[in-house]
């Protein structure tokens, strides 16, 4: 059975105060506050800024060793996909360099918008962008001083926001590129990917989006996941996890209805419910 990971989607939130952080704590202490309660955090800021150095060699030294982070792919690998794709890839292997050599990078989220539907042209990019990405990390893991030959490839993770992806194709074709599918819990609306334990590499991944459909489709990035799971909710997708888990060597959990603590919240029930530590 795989390790089971559990933590948000982003962590540096300051509607957090009062609800997971103390009041009167630092936003520079966020993160090795965080990191007491969970073993990993997934990075959004990657999305809106290509990674810098500096910038992830800070955060490693407010965290464990064991402790790991998975990031989003920058904006311009997934969503503007021009004819510059191919440098943005190598800028964005480039600046993972910190987490390559710690060997705390638990995987790279390439997570397409709704817009990006099973065509050709789609299919073929998200191919070429893949290899490209692979073999881009593959070469920092080599060219890094702390690696060994035991250290394993960073898991790639692809989240489609629309149901046409779901064919069996689509995840045969992933399994042998090894491309992990990001399972997402959302709201029930049409069109909305409905896989619920779908495992296609040796990492998997779930993402809770909380299920605010009055929202989904009007709302901005805050009003859209505003939602907390009750308790039943998430006992519910307790046999989804636990076949993940099965068919992987590592499972993460991530919660990303951030707005005022409630991912944090439902985090810390996630793992009272799964058994881990508190």
């Amino acid at each position: 059975m795989g390790q089971c990971y559990i933590g948000t989607s982003g962590f540096s939130y300051r509607d957090w105060r009062g609800h997971f952080y103390p009041q009167g704590l630092e936003s520079s202490e966020f993160l090795r506050y965080y990191s007491t309660y969970f073993d990993f955090v997934e990075l959004n800021f990657t999305y809106y800024r290509q990674p810098q150095a500096t910038v992830l060699e800070k955060m490693l030294a407010s965290v464990p060793e064991n402790f790991l982070f998975t990031l989003k792919a920058h904006q311009s690998i997934t969503h503007e996909r021009d004819e510059n794709w191919h440098g943005a890839v190598q800028e964005f292997a480039q600046g993972l360099l910190p987490f390559t050599e710690a060997g705390q990078c638990g995987g790279i989220l390439l997570q397409f918008p709704y817009s990006f539907h099973y065509t050709p042209k789609n299919r073929l990019y998200l191919a070429n962008v893949s290899n490209a990405l692979q073999e881009a990390l593959a070469a920092q893991c080599s060219n890094s001083s702390s690696t060994t030959e035991s250290t394993p490839a960073i898991p790639l993770l692809v989240e489609f926001r629309n149901r046409d992806w779901e064919q069996p194709q689509v995840f045969r074709e992933m399994q042998s590129r090894g491309l992990g599918l990001i399972v997402t819990d959302h709201p029930d609306l049409k069109n909305l990917p409905q896989t619920s334990n779908i495992v296609t590499a040796t990492t998997a991944y779930l993402r809770f989006h909380g299920r605010n459909k009055e929202n989904w489709w009007s709302g901005d990035n805050v009003s859209r996941y505003d939602y907390l799971y009750s308790r039943e909710e998430l006992e519910e997708r307790l046999p989804d996890v636990h076949s993940m888990q099965q068919a992987s060597t590592r499972l993460f959990v991530a919660f990303n209805n951030h707005r005022k603590g409630q991912a944090a919240q439902n985090a810390l029930l996630f793992s009272e419910l799964l058994g881990h530590r508190a």
